[in-house]
């Protein structure tokens, strides 16, 4: 279930690179999508989302959800795991 969880924001990712035109224009040059592809999926996600559905301006909600993507992306990366219940 977790490798489910991990490969999701990829697996939409490769979705829309492959089959929309969601990310033309988004970025200059190839190195920024395949790194946020890599390490920060989510991230990726909603800095193309807040491109395309908020006109690239950085307001409050955009911001905010900025920070909820990067909580997701680096979440596993703490190694703070819940106690086993017994």
């Amino acid at each position: 279930m977790t490798l489910l969880a991990l490969a999701a924001p990829r697996l939409v990712v490769a979705v829309l690179w492959f089959f929309t035109h969601w990310f033309r224009g988004v970025f200059d040059n190839i190195l920024w999508p395949i790194i946020g592809f890599v390490f920060l999926p989510t991230t990726l996600l909603w800095y193309s989302a807040v491109n395309h559905w908020f006109g690239g301006h950085w307001t409050f909600w955009p911001v905010a959800g900025l920070v909820i993507a990067l909580m997701i992306d680096l979440g596993p990366v703490s190694g703070r795991r819940m106690p086993a219940k017994r």
